[in-house]
C-alpha cells in the first residue's frame, strides 16, 4: 500500500485546530507547528495522523505541501524565507498554501522568489470563520495555476469548497474586499439595531424581521442573537484581524486609482474601535464602539 502524503499545516489557531481536524478525517497525515506548546498538545492529542515538527524547516523538508494559516503577511514571509524558514529544506516543485488573510502584492512578490527557488505558492484565504472551520464548509477563495491548485484538491476540499479566483494574489485581493463587506454589514446592522431599540423595538424580534427580509446577511444570521444581544462577544475573530484585512481592501483600491468612500469610512471606523477596545476585542465588539458614538448624539 501506498504510504500517505503527509501535509504541513503552521499556526494551529482558532482557524487552523478546526482546519486540521478535517485534514485527518479525510485521512490525511499532517505534521503540524505553533510557537505555543499547549496548541500543540491539544492538536495532536486528536488523532494518531497529527505530529508536531520541532522547527519551521523540519516542516519544510517532511512535506511538499505546507499550509500557513498565520496573522499577516509578514508573518507569512518570515515563515517561508526567514532563517531556518520552511523553504529552507523544502523539496524543489513543492507547494506552499497560504491561507491567511495576507496582502495581495506581498503574495504575487512571495510567489516570484519561492519560483526562484524552484517551489510554488498558492494563495487560499477562508471564509466562513470558526463555525465554517468545524464544520468543514469554509470558502477557500483560491489563487494560482489550475495545474498546481489540482495537486492539492483533496486536502482544500477537506476543509471547505474551493472557488477559483485567478492567478496568485487574487484569492487574497477577494478575502480583502470579501472582509470589508463583513465589516460594513457588522456596522450597517449596528447602527439599524442601536436606532431601532432607542424607538422601542425588540432587538430580537428586529433580527427575526431581518433574517426574513432584504436586510438579512451574515452579520444578522450569525453575529446578532449569537454575540451582540446577548452580550458574549466571542466570534472567534479579533478586532485587530477585521482592521488589517479592511485596511488591506483599502489599499488595494488606492493601488488601483478607484475612489471607494464608504471603504474609507469604514477602515477609519474599525481603525478607532481598536484603538479603544485594543488588539485582543472580538470583531463583534464593533457594537460596542459604534453605540458609544451612537450615545453621543448628531452634531449640531
Amino acid at each position: 500500500m501506498a504510504e500517505k502524503t503527509q501535509i504541513g499545516f503552521v499556526g494551529i489557531g482558532n482557524m487552523g485546530g478546526p482546519m486540521v481536524r478535517n485534514l485527518t478525517k479525510a485521512d490525511i497525515p499532517v505534521l503540524v507547528y505553533d510557537l505555543r506548546p499547549d496548541v500543540l498538545d491539544a492538536v495532536t492529542a486528536d488523532s494518531n495522523l497529527v505530529t508536531s515538527a520541532s522547527s519551521l524547516a523540519e516542516v519544510g523538508e517532511k512535506c511538499t505541501t505546507v499550509i500557513t494559516m498565520l496573522p499577516t503577511g509578514t508573518d507569512v514571509r518570515e515563515a517561508v524565507l526567514g532563517d531556518g524558514g520552511i523553504a529552507s529544506e523544502m523539496a524543489p516543485d513543492s507547494i506552499i498554501v497560504d491561507m491567511s488573510s495576507s496582502e495581495p502584492t506581498g503574495t504575487v512578490e512571495l510567489a516570484k522568489d519561492l519560483e526562484a527557488r524552484g517551489l510554488h505558492l498558492i494563495d487560499a484565504p477562508v471564509s466562513g470563520g470558526v463555525p465554517g472551520a468545524v464544520k468543514g464548509t469554509l470558502a477557500l477563495m483560491t489563487g494560482g495555476p489550475d495545474d498546481l491548485v489540482a495537486r492539492i484538491e483533496k486536502p482544500l476540499e477537506a476543509m471547505g469548497n474551493i472557488y477559483r479566483t485567478g492567478p496568485v494574489g487574487s484569492g487574497h485581493a477577494a478575502k480583502a474586499l470579501n472582509n470589508f463587506l463583513s465589516a460594513a454589514s457588522l456596522t450597517a446592522v449596528s447602527e439599524a439595531l442601536i436606532v431601532a431599540q432607542k424607538f422601542g423595538l425588540d432587538g430580537a424580534k428586529m433580527a427575526d424581521i431581518w433574517n426574513a427580509s432584504t436586510g438579512r446577511s451574515s452579520a444578522t444570521e450569525t453575529k446578532l442573537r449569537q454575540h451582540i444581544l446577548n452580550d458574549k462577544f466571542a466570534a472567534g475573530f479579533t478586532l485587530k484581524l477585521l482592521d488589517k484585512d479592511v485596511k488591506i481592501a483599502k489599499t488595494l483600491a488606492e493601488s488601483l486609482d478607484v475612489r471607494a468612500d464608504y471603504l474609507d469610512r469604514v477602515s477609519g471606523l474599525l481603525g478607532e474601535a481598536l484603538e479603544e477596545l485594543g488588539d485582543e476585542a472580538d470583531h463583534t465588539t464593533l457594537f460596542k464602539h459604534i453605540k458609544a458614538r451612537a450615545e453621543e448624539g448628531r452634531s449640531e
